[in-house]
């Protein structure tokens, strides 16, 4: 008869962030462990708070299934002797099975007989296999670990106490001094020590006893308490959902209430009072109907509504405190020039192996001066580019900055403003940090655009020219998240990007000068250039482009990035073309001996000896003198277009001649229509089948 399973790990307060990982882990693990072990089940019901990591499995089976495997042993020359009699092998094959010669058969393979016998094993019964979940339990792994007591284990905290039932069974394990039992414990404060008489009743225990075990009703309690409060008096929140998910892992029993502060503190910047609310205090920020903010703030206590006026001062004090440093830092800070703010980040540290902060800003001038030629800005766009890269990092040594460092950029922009800059220059300080995660959102104006792959672009060039290149199992100065960075800002702008040749520009004239850019950038070009391509992977496949595309792309003889995002969404726009399949495989045939040719030779005309070389010939060289004004989708359409020509041409036209000239004649040619093609992308790696 199936039953349910229970399995409770209670601990003491885990970090917000580690809860649902965690609790996901705990789950995959434990569904693998009852596979391998052949114990069926319907599903599995997780549970977690900041003090426990449970799970819940429906309708267990009784005992692990019978299994019938069938297993080979040796030939059947090895298995018996000359006599016909079972030899030590075969012996010895069938006790380690623990079955005898009387099971043994014979099977053919491949002309060879060999040995077999079907092993029949009969399941155990559930509670004799389940002490084994303490391996589950045990492997779990953590970002963070802690020791306690005198054990060398290590947790993510303290074990306190385990629950482990099947029905109403209790499964005996131990894990260091915490043996399994069916008593559970309540709210830290308001709850009580529990008995789970049977895995049924755990959820409902548990809120008897104040605590919500069921993460996504416990979310729901909160969302809906947020949204009575809001609509009661016509607020708008922002339920950030990041937010959200922290405060639901920082509670067992959510209560929302609202808290106050003096309308003075709203003549500060939104974005600082939503970071000491949302960022250091873990508040909801309130609004009215137009967006506008208001004096308030939502929280959630972990209790119920007991003295929650007290909660609520408390709160209040606490974030009061905040915003007056907040109050006092950006009354100071503007009385700092920006100039004055530009000489201190002289003193700054970029990074001990490659210079300062105002150093880094020198090579960023350079950089974006280069970046914005080249993708046209207007001369007016040039030179307020110039004067953000001049000044786009003196926000670092405010106080407000220094205080709150997720507003860097966002104080930049705020204090830009109020001491004259222009309202583009100050955008482009706040866009130059985007995006600030892999799919975050994007710099809108130009300028801030070009600031930002420039500011990216520096971090990459000057990182790997001091050996601090990424590993494959750590990125410590996020080298990877900035190059996909560059890319989404590239795919969005749709620039374009010859990235050796701007690469190589930026090279030469930074290390002309190491006094004042305060490196030399090593010669790292190929390896960053391979990087780059790897993020740019990692994009077409974000992209949901098959990976023959990706391939095709990757291995392209281009190295501008809009070129080669386009080929992309070329090829991926034509795949389902009736000629699809027969252009590349024409081109592709192309390609595979246009390859073996590394001459310059150019193609002699004289030396054709039909009519389709002639035709050939033409078109090829109709294309070429467009194809480098001619878009990614007008060369494809073009190179395609060579179809029925190539196919005439290789009916009619044997390549590999034996006479040297013909065949180098005929090989130029092609090597012609390969160079062209691997512009676009390595056809030739594409699947038409």
């Amino acid at each position: 008869m199936a039953e349910n399973l229970l399995v409770e790990i209670g601990l003491e307060e885990i970090p917000a962030y580690v809860v649902e990982p965690s609790v996901l882990q705990l789950e995959e693990k434990t569904k693998q462990f009852l596979e391998e072990n052949h114990l069926t089940f319907t599903q599995i019901n997780t549970f977690s708070t900041p003090r426990r990591l449970a799970f819940q499995v429906q309708d267990l089976a009784e005992k692990q299934e019978d299994t019938e495997e069938e297993i080979k042993g040796p030939a059947k020359k090895i298995a018996l002797d000359e006599e016909g009699n079972w030899s030590k092998a075969a012996q010895g094959f069938v006790r380690g099975q623990g079955l005898s010669t009387d099971d043994i058969y014979f099977k053919t393979i491949k002309d060879t007989e060999y040995v077999y016998v079907t092993k029949q094993t009969i399941g155990k019964k559930a509670i004799d296999v389940l002490p084994g979940l303490k391996e589950v339990i045990t492997s779990l792994t953590f970002p963070v670990t802690m020791h306690w007591n005198k054990y060398d284990f290590e947790y993510i905290r303290p074990i306190r106490w385990l629950v482990a039932l099947l029905g109403d069974q209790i499964i005996p394990f131990k894990i260091l001094d915490v043996t399994t039992d069916r008593m559970t414990y309540g709210h830290r404060f308001l709850g009580n020590p529990v008995a789970i008489e049977n895995a049924d009743v755990y959820e409902q225990r548990l809120a008897e006893q104040y605590v919500i075990a069921n993460h996504f009703k416990r979310k729901e309690m909160i969302t809906d308490q947020i949204q009575t409060i809001a609509q009661e008096n016509n607020w708008q929140i922002d339920m950030d959902e990041d937010l959200l998910a922290e405060v639901n892992n920082l509670v067992e029993y959510p209560t929302a209430f609202v808290g106050d502060f003096a309308d003075r503190y709203l003549q500060l910047p939104d974005e600082v009072l939503i970071t000491s609310m949302k960022e250091h205090q873990r508040y909801f920020d309130v609004k009215t109907p137009k967006g506008e903010l208001l004096p308030h703030f939502i929280s959630v206590r972990n209790g119920n509504q007991t003295k929650i006026e007290n909660v609520i001062q408390g709160n209040e004090k606490v974030l009061v405190a905040r915003l007056e440093d907040g109050e006092f830092f950006y009354q100071e800070d503007q009385k700092i020039s920006i100039d004055e703010c530009v000489e201190k980040l002289k003193s700054v540290a970029f990074h001990e192996k490659i210079g300062s902060m105002y150093e880094k800003m020198q090579r960023v001038q350079v950089i974006s001066r280069i970046i914005g030629k080249y993708v046209g800005l207007s001369a007016e766009e040039l030179a307020d580019l110039q004067r953000a890269a001049e000044i786009y990092k003196f926000d670092l040594v405010t106080n407000m900055v220094d205080e709150f460092p997720e507003l860097q950029g966002v104080m930049g922009e705020k204090y830009a403003l109020i001491q004259g800059e222009k309202p583009d220059i100050a955008q482009a300080i706040r866009e130059h940090y985007l995006p600030t995660a892999s799919e975050g959102e994007l710099p809108v104006s130009n300028i801030g655009a070009v600031l930002a792959i420039a500011d990216k672009l520096d971090s990459v060039l000057t990182f790997f020219a001091a050996g601090l290149k990424p590993k494959s199992s750590s990125d410590p100065y996020a080298l990877r998240r900035q190059t996909y960075g560059i890319v989404r800002i590239l795919a969005n702008k749709q620039w374009p990007f010859p990235f050796k040749e701007l690469q190589d520009k930026i090279m030469s004239t930074i290390n002309q000068n190491e006094a004042l850019y305060g490196t030399q950038l090593a010669d790292q070009a190929a390896e960053v250039r391979n990087f780059l391509k790897g993020r740019l992977r990692q994009f077409l496949l974000a992209q949901k482009h098959r990976y023959d595309i990706i391939d095709a792309v990757i291995d392209a003889d281009q190295e501008d990035i809009h070129q080669l995002l386009e080929a992309a969404n070329t090829l991926a726009q034509h795949l389902n073309d009736k000629d699809f399949k027969s252009s590349i495989e024409a081109l592709t045939r192309v390609m595979n001996l246009g390859q073996k040719d590394n001459s310059e030779n150019e193609v002699d005309p004289a030396l054709f000896e039909n009519e389709t070389e002639q035709n050939l010939y033409q078109a090829v060289k109709d294309i070429e003198d467009q194809f480098a004004v001619r878009t990614v989708e007008e060369n494809y359409q073009a190179l395609t277009s060579l179809r029925p020509l190539i196919e005439d041409y290789f009916d009619q036209t044997m390549v590999m001649t034996e006479d040297e000239k013909l065949r180098n004649n005929r090989l130029a040619q092609l090597r012609k229509i390969t160079k062209m093609a691997f512009a676009v992308a390595s056809l030739n790696d594409l699947v038409t089948k």
